[in-house]
């Protein structure tokens, strides 16, 4: 645990190698909390000392993850996983001999007859997975902690709702604001730079939750041009409960924008390379700013509500 209550990405993401899922390169994987339920077999044997064994003999000398096929063993009988196998350069970390490739086929099997609940238990995730499954299912488990929002730095903190709002106002000075209404200017003495530049212009309050506005300036193809988008502090399924409108204007026209706000677990990158935003081409903004041209001016009003 960091500073301040942050979790690191280094301290959440495992190291396993999987023959059917991704390899993560992190260092370490959360361990079963001494708060959570005991895992159970699915011959229906409920002693958790007998598990809690079988679970140290799945785990990795080297990167301390628990082996997920091929496990590997040396002619002593040590084992280690995939990943590490490389690392090591065929040598056994335990005994010093030579690896080979020779697999440990009881140990796999006996892994298959496990169940192992997720390590977001602690958080409130209920679910108790096969052993080869459990991977898959925290990859994408609802209660994973969340990236930071921030748009304008590549912020490793990871957490919970509420550590990431403190974090937002504490570290990167966000603004915040209670309410579902809002006015932004946007004013740039010279219109004809444009520059690759990002901003979280406010973390909004509303119906007890939070929303991000993203607004930013960066080049489409050829063209210059200026989008803002909206993103909730939640999950996808949350997310949908609610619809927001964007609206630019001046010299008697406007644009207008409605959707969805887009969940952070989908970056900050993924959201505006979709173009699921209100996006004001540079020339249209500059006829909003009006007509000496000289200096860009823009006025971008929005609106979040629930659905019913």
């Amino acid at each position: 645990m960091g500073r301040g209550g942050i979790i690191s990405k280094e301290m959440i993401e495992s190291r396993i190698a999987f023959a059917d899922y991704e390899s993560s390169t992190s260092n370490a994987e959360f361990k079963v909390s001494p708060f959570t339920k005991p895992a159970t077999c699915l011959g229906g044997n409920h002693g958790t000392s007998s598990i809690s064994d079988v679970q140290n003999l799945l785990e990795c000398p080297v990167c301390m993850s628990l082996m997920c096929p091929p496990i590997y063993q040396c002619p002593n009988g040590h084992t280690l996983c995939s990943y590490c196998k490389a690392r090591v350069h065929n040598f056994c970390p335990t005994c010093r001999g030579e690896l080979g490739n020779i697999r440990c086929l009881a140990l796999e099997k006996v892994a298959e007859s496990l169940e192992l609940p997720c390590k977001y238990q602690i958080v409130g995730c209920p679910d108790i997975s096969p052993y080869y499954s459990k991977l898959k299912h925290e990859k994408n488990c609802k209660y994973r902690p969340y990236n930071c929002p921030y748009a304008g730095a590549e912020c490793s903190v990871i957490g919970d709702i509420p550590l990431l709002v403190t974090h937002l106002k504490n570290d990167h000075k966000v603004d915040m604001h209670d309410g579902c209404t809002f006015n932004h200017r946007y004013v740039k003495s010279n219109p004809q730079e444009i520059d690759n530049a990002t901003w979280m212009l406010t973390v909004f309050n509303c119906f007890g939750r939070q929303f991000c506005l993203h607004f930013e300036a960066f080049q489409l193809g050829m063209a210059p041009v200026y989008m803002a988008f909206l993103r909730f502090m939640g999950n996808e399924d949350e997310a949908r409960q609610f619809s927001y409108s964007l609206e630019v204007g001046g010299n008697g026209r406007k644009l207008t924008w409605q959707g969805i706000p887009r969940s952070i677990r989908d970056s900050h990158k993924k959201v505006r390379d979709s173009e699921d935003g209100l996006i004001i081409q540079r020339n249209m903004a500059l006829f909003f700013s009006g007509v000496d041209q000289q200096e860009l001016r823009l006025k971008v009003a929005g609106r979040i509500w629930k659905e019913q």
